[in-house]
């Protein structure tokens, strides 16, 4: 992040949430507004990592709906079982 890219934003939080941080920042030894930042960024992370997901999600969907090639839970289950126990096996042909 450079420096000319950084532009101030307010947030508007009340009293009670506003004193909490700033008892936060003082035992954690760091600015409320460091708090702030580093409460923003992880949201946005954690966010784009369940976004992520979700669209992995949805294009597997649609690839098992016009394929409809999948596994069954007990085929998934008897791979996971054999990866538990400690044998690096292939997962099992997937099958329509």
């Amino acid at each position: 992040m450079t420096t000319a890219s950084v532009r101030p934003v307010v947030i508007r939080i009340d009293n009670t949430t506003k004193a909490r941080l700033k008892r936060l920042a003082a035992a954690r030894r760091r600015t409320a507004h460091w708090l702030m930042r580093e409460a923003i960024i992880q949201y946005v992370v954690r966010e784009e990592q369940r976004e992520a997901f979700r669209q992995d999600a949805l294009a597997a969907w649609e690839h098992y709906r016009s394929t409809g090639l999948h596994l069954t839970g007990s085929e998934a289950d008897a791979w996971l079982e054999q990866l538990e126990q400690g044998n690096d096996i292939e997962p099992p042909a997937c099958h329509t």
